[in-house]
């Protein structure tokens, strides 16, 4: 078998790995690494969760004797880390152990590491490679190259509806528009994202908790615990939050924000939520300044479940890379609530979207659509 077969064999079990921390990593990156000398693969390994060692050092540590990586090749789909974070550089612990050469999908484009990984392996003489699987690995890790490259997370829009378009009763009434299969693939939507956010007309009508429910979907969150939720947002311009909730009742951190000063609010003083005051211009909370600060907080993806005001704000400001609609085969009729509340001033200026991919999940349609506006080089390479 020749370098180049062992290496598209190897970074494709390097990527089937990196997706087993699909719900883990958080502010990391999803990565894979595997060993391999001749025509055998040696050992693999995969970064599990912020703290624990990236994919390199546990493909190291799985070898059954650290003696067989002199001569032989990595493959791995990130460029190895050459800086201190919580553990030490992967670059070093390649080249003590004696790895001759280093195969990369991409180079990593966090600014502490980009380009300065391959170098520091070229100049202790390991040959190095990139670009193979590239977009397969980009795919992996959309929100960790958009928050390091412009400083926003990749941000979901996820809503239900029914056939004609309306995602609640006039009253309100809501659940359950979609079936349990649609409400068990949210379930997982949100179990990958760093933030899920909802406005508070949701949270006064719904009373929701937005927490991951691993058990119910069958879904380890090891290393993590169950108590290890995303961050839950609270989006709620004139501060109504009630003193007491199911979402501030339930385990893990949340974040509210308010257009206007908050004092003297129980969840504040109790510190059982986090205030952000961001006002925009208009009166509202200024999203995109919400997201640019859960960016810098190592938010990579972000999650919306929001009703239509909330939902077409984000629209609106462009925030979204990519929409996630469930349709349910019912018709609400004209009194219902509509999905999204954008308002176009005529045709030509209505927001045009993408189809990404159509399938049946249960007896609903699952939609996924970006706004043209926002279509990034890995989307576009996908399809």
């Amino acid at each position: 078998m020749t370098d180049q077969s062992m290496d598209a064999r190897a970074m494709a079990e390097a990527l089937r790995l990196a997706r087993r921390a699909l719900h883990t990593t958080r502010e990391n990156p999803r990565v894979g690494a595997v060993i391999y000398a001749s025509d055998k693969i040696l050992s693999a390994g995969w970064h599990q969760a912020p703290g624990h060692p990236h994919a390199e050092i546990n493909a190291l540590n799985a070898l059954p004797d650290r003696a067989l990586a002199r001569g032989a090749t990595c493959v791995v789909t990130l460029e190895p880390c050459q800086h201190q974070g919580r553990t030490g550089p992967c670059t070093q612990a390649l080249i003590e152990a004696g790895i001759s050469r280093v195969v990369m999908a991409m180079e990593d484009p966090n600014p502490l590491v980009r380009g300065r990984g391959r170098q520091a392996l070229i100049d202790a003489g390991i040959e190095v490679e990139v670009g193979l699987m590239a977009t397969e690995a980009a795919l992996l890790n959309p929100g960790f190259i958009k928050r390091m490259t412009v400083g926003l997370p990749w941000i979901t829009l996820k809503s239900a509806a029914s056939l004609d378009g309306k995602t609640a009763m006039a009253d309100g009434e809501s659940q359950w528009i979609t079936g349990s299969e649609s409400r068990a693939d949210v379930q997982r939507e949100r179990a990958r994202a760093g933030a899920i956010v909802t406005g508070i007309g949701t949270l006064l009508a719904d009373n929701p908790r937005l927490t991951v429910r691993y058990a119910e979907i069958g879904l380890d969150p090891a290393p993590l615990s169950v108590d290890d939720q995303p961050i839950r947002v609270i989006v709620d311009s004139r501060a109504r939050l009630p003193a007491q909730t199911n979402l501030t009742d339930c385990p893990g951190p949340v974040v509210w924000v308010t257009a206007v000063p908050v004092e003297n609010h129980p969840l504040v003083e109790t510190r059982r939520v986090t205030h952000w005051y961001l006002p925009d211009l208009s009166g509202k909370v200024d999203l995109r300044a919400m997201c640019q600060r859960f960016a810098e907080h190592g938010v990579n993806e972000l999650f919306v479940e929001a009703g239509e005001h909330l939902a077409g704000g984000f629209i609106d400001a462009g925030l979204v890379d990519r929409g996630l609609l469930y349709l349910a085969p019912k018709l609400l009729g004209r009194g219902a609530r509509s999905l999204y509340d954008v308002a176009p001033p005529d045709l030509a200026s209505a927001p045009q979207v993408v189809f990404t991919d159509v399938r049946q999940i249960g007896d609903d349609l699952r939609l996924e659509w970006q706004l043209r506006e926002n279509e990034w080089p890995w989307t576009q390479l996908k399809r």
